[in-house]
C-alpha cells in the first residue's frame, strides 16, 4: 500500500487540510474523509509520514463507530469511498477513508480522562484540578482518577494548541442543553470503551471526541473515535503511579521531541530519526491488534505515495 502523506485527488474538491485528514466534498451533503500518514505533534505536523498510520486510524474508527452506535448516532454513510473517486485514484482511498454525513461541527473538543497525565497533569500540579474540576490532594502522574471525569477543549486553528476550557465555559459557547448531552454521552463511551480495552490488557488513559448537529439538530459523533492518535493507551502490566507510562500512541513521538534540545514546539520540527518513524508505526499497528483484533501487513513501501 502506498504511503499518503497528503492525498492529491482531482475528481472532487478539496473541502479542507487537518493535520491529519484531508476532506473532500461528495456532492452538497457527504464529505470524503481521506486518513493521511501524516503525524502531528504539539499541534506541529510533522515532516516525515509514519507508515500503515492512516489505515490503521481509519480501521480503529470504524471499529468503534460500529461498535459504539447504539450509544449515538456517527456520521458513516456506508457509501464505498472507491466508488466516489476516479479509478486512478482509488490506491489514494484505499483503506484509509470513509465517506460520511456532512454535519455542522461543534467546535468543542469532548475529552474524558480516566488517568492524570499530559495537559491534565500539569493542570493538577498548578492547582489542584482540572478545568475547573477539583480533584483530591496527593495524586501522583498517571494515577488513576476516583471516577472519569469530562474536560472540554476549546479547538484552536491549525498549528495552535487547544485551550482547556471549563464545563460552565463550554455551556456558554454552544448552550447548556447541548454541553449537558455532550458531556453525558462522552463519559458513557468512555466507559464503555474503557471495559471493553480492559479485557484486552489496554488502558484508556484519555480521551477525545468531537460531535456535529445534522439538518434536525441531532446530534453525531464524527471525525475520529478512539483511535491511537485521539487517545492514550497504555499496557496494563506496564502502568505504575508515578511514572509515565509506555503507550500505543503517539506519546513516544512526543517524549523524543520533548528530549530534542531547543526545540520551542512551534513549526518546523526536528526530523524523526527511521527508527523513531519505524517504531511509532509499530505501535500503531499493536494498537489495532490488540484492540480491533486485526492486522495490518508489517510493512509498508516507502515510495509511491503521493
Amino acid at each position: 500500500m502506498p504511503i499518503v502523506h497528503r492525498s492529491t485527488l482531482h475528481s472532487l474538491p478539496l473541502v479542507s487540510r487537518g493535520k491529519v485528514r484531508d476532506n473532500y466534498a461528495v456532492g452538497d451533503d457527504r464529505l470524503l474523509i481521506v486518513t493521511t500518514d501524516r503525524l502531528s505533534a504539539f499541534d506541529v505536523v510533522l515532516s516525515e509520514p509514519i507508515p500503515d498510520k492512516g489505515r490503521v486510524l481509519n480501521r480503529m474508527a470504524l471499529f468503534w463507530f460500529e461498535r459504539l452506535a447504539d450509544v449515538v448516532p456517527n456520521h458513516l454513510t456506508g457509501i464505498d469511498p472507491e466508488s466516489v473517486v476516479q479509478p486512478d485514484e482509488r490506491d489514494q482511498v484505499r483503506g484509509r477513508s470513509m465517506v460520511v454525513k456532512r454535519l455542522q461541527p461543534i467546535l468543542v473538543e469532548a475529552v474524558v480522562r480516566g488517568y492524570l497525565i499530559g495537559s491534565g497533569w500539569k493542570d493538577y500540579q498548578s492547582g489542584g484540578a482540572v478545568c475547573g474540576i477539583a480533584l483530591p490532594a496527593g495524586l501522583r502522574l498517571a494515577d488513576r482518577l476516583p471516577q472519569p471525569i469530562f474536560t472540554p477543549a476549546a479547538k484552536a486553528e491549525q498549528g495552535e494548541h487547544d485551550e482547556n476550557i471549563s464545563f460552565d465555559e463550554m455551556s456558554r459557547r454552544i448552550g447548556a442543553a447541548v454541553a449537558a448531552r455532550i458531556r453525558d454521552v462522552s463519559l458513557q463511551l468512555y466507559r464503555r470503551a474503557a471495559e471493553h480495552c480492559a479485557a484486552r490488557g489496554i488502558i484508556v488513559a484519555d480521551t477525545k471526541f468531537e460531535f456535529g448537529l445534522d439538518e434536525n439538530g441531532t446530534l453525531h459523533l464524527m471525525d475520529e473515535v478512539l483511535t491511537a492518535d485521539s487517545s492514550r493507551f497504555w499496557p496494563a502490566d506496564s502502568w505504575r503511579p508515578g511514572e509515565s507510562p509506555p503507550s500505543f500512541d503517539k506519546q513516544y513521538v512526543r517524549d523524543w521531541l520533548e528530549s530534542v534540545p531547543g526545540w520551542n514546539k512551534k513549526p518546523p520540527a526536528p526530523h524523526l530519526p527511521p527508527q523513531v518513524v519505524a517504531q511509532t508505526a509499530e505501535r500503531y499497528r499493536e494498537a489495532l491488534r490488540r484492540i480491533a483484533g486485526e492486522e495490518l501487513p508489517p510493512e509498508a513501501p516507502m515510495a509511491g505515495g503521493a
